[in-house]
């Protein structure tokens, strides 16, 4: 038989466990809040999009099909499919930093 002592050595083992891997998780999850509000103000300081939002975005712009979707692809934007042509001259721009 098992020994009383011994199972709430046990016990009190699997207690300290469990609340330590509570205190980390806890911890992780107040670092990435932190980590977001910090990236939200700095961006709202800059005016300039967060790294991972402008990544988010640009996955989702030149996604073929829709972002959570098994759906049809999406259709061309009328922008691309305006058949307009601008016509330009070309020019050679020279970097004066280069030269000298």
């Amino acid at each position: 038989m098992n020994n009383p002592l011994s199972q709430i050595f046990r016990f009190i083992l699997k207690l300290v466990f469990a609340l330590s891997a509570a205190v980390l998780a806890v911890g992780l999850l107040l670092v990435a809040l932190m980590v977001f509000a910090l990236s939200l103000l700095k961006s709202l300081i800059t005016g300039r999009k967060s790294a991972p939002l402008m990544a988010f975005a640009h996955f989702q712009k030149f996604s073929q099909v829709g972002m959570w979707t098994s759906g049809p692809p999406r259709q061309p934007s009328p922008k691309a499919a305006s058949g307009q042509v601008i016509d330009v001259e070309a020019r050679e721009l020279r970097d004066e930093r280069r030269e000298s």
